[in-house]
């Protein structure tokens, strides 16, 4: 995984006036008034002082996560939950004045940005060992925490595994024509579109996204309403992330359920984007901040990940206990490098002009 150099996207830091007025919003709830003991970063004599982490990945998801390893290590978290882009815009914003100790990402993009404009320490060896080959940057500034995949959801009830598209050109056959759901505006929809131009260049990712809206596919507002497409028969395939079927799963039964997931190696349709975190250049406590990093990615994080979500775990053989699905390691990454997957305002701009953002 290749990190290349400078500048920052301009995309990062329009982003940044309101970032910054969210999070100081966030950052002075619940500060104690009137306490003359408490130091100036909020704790009292004897106590050490918290993490700081910038958290792109929502409350709901990691909250518990986060508490155990409070409880296990004895190290105090200050946890700033947000949009993944916005909490990017504010550390640029801050420069080195700001307080962010660790930087817990919803995307490999947003870790690239940060790796590219210097911010990210690197990580010492020991905070990825396990992780597997691909899922930690090349300058060691970022590991992978947990990943997804993209899928084509089908209808099982309709197709057989040997009569789906097995590549980004098969979608563009006659016989999908109406038979495709995707939810636009959605932000794994522009990950993946930003994966195909990265594959196919700027030009070539125009000529295809021109050539799949003349298949006449069918919006919806979120993966979820992709699923439920599939399931009511109003679209036979659908472009989403792998672990939306889960739910779907959950309030049906796995019986019960029309729609599958296929797998499409090596291609953009088949990306594995990641979630992950990064030690920033401010934080107070380096060593402590890798602790964090670490056990993000232990075995007990990486059950955590495969259990609560459905998400792949970044170490081989964690395997659910809830859901079938396969080891990451069988799974076929298309030849993309996912800190470059940071260029997503030039996809804006391009889905924008196609009328499909």
């Amino acid at each position: 995984m290749q990190i290349t150099e400078r500048p920052t996207s301009r995309h990062w830091r329009l982003l940044a006036t309101g970032a910054a007025a969210a999070l100081a919003l966030t950052a002075c709830a619940g500060a104690p008034a009137g306490d003359d003991a408490a130091q100036a970063d909020g704790t009292t004599a004897g106590q050490a002082a918290p993490i700081t982490v910038y958290s792109g990945r929502s409350e709901s998801r990691v909250q518990e996560l986060l508490e155990q390893f409070e409880n296990e290590s004895g190290i105090p978290l200050d946890v700033r939950y947000g949009d993944t882009a916005e909490l990017v815009a504010q550390v640029l914003e801050e420069g080195e004045a700001g307080p962010a100790d660790v930087f817990f990402a919803q995307d490999a993009g947003a870790l690239g940005a940060l790796s590219e404009a210097g911010r990210l320490i690197p990580l010492d060896d020991s905070v990825h060992e396990g992780v597997v080959d691909g899922y930690v940057a090349d300058d060691g500034s970022w590991t992978a925490t947990s990943a997804r995949a993209r899928v084509i959801a089908y209808d099982s009830q309709a197709l057989t595994p040997e009569e789906l598209p097995q590549s980004l050109d098969d979608l563009l056959d006659p016989r999908w024509e109406g038979r495709i759901g995707f939810p636009p505006g959605n932000s794994s929809w522009n990950t993946f579109v930003t994966a195909v131009r990265l594959d196919r260049g700027d030009d070539g990712a125009r000529q295809w996204l021109a050539d799949f809206d003349a298949q006449n596919p069918e919006r919806f507002n979120n993966n979820h309403g992709v699923i439920d497409g599939i399931e009511n028969g109003q679209v036979q395939i659908g472009l989403v992330n792998h672990y939306y079927i889960y739910s779907k799963m959950e309030e049906l039964g796995e019986e019960n359920l029309r729609t599958r997931n296929h797998h499409v190696g090596g291609d953009p349709l088949g990306l594995v984007n990641v979630a992950g975190a990064g030690v920033m250049d401010t934080a107070d406590d380096p060593a402590r901040a890798q602790e964090l990093v670490a056990f993000l990615t232990s075995e007990v994080a990486q059950q955590y990940f495969v259990d609560t979500s459905g998400e792949y775990a970044v170490r081989s053989g964690i395997t659910s206990t809830v859901y079938d699905m396969p080891d990451i390691t069988e799974l076929e990454q298309p030849d993309i490098d996912l800190a470059d997957l940071r260029t997503l305002e030039q996809t804006l701009e391009m889905l924008q002009e196609a009328g499909m953002s």
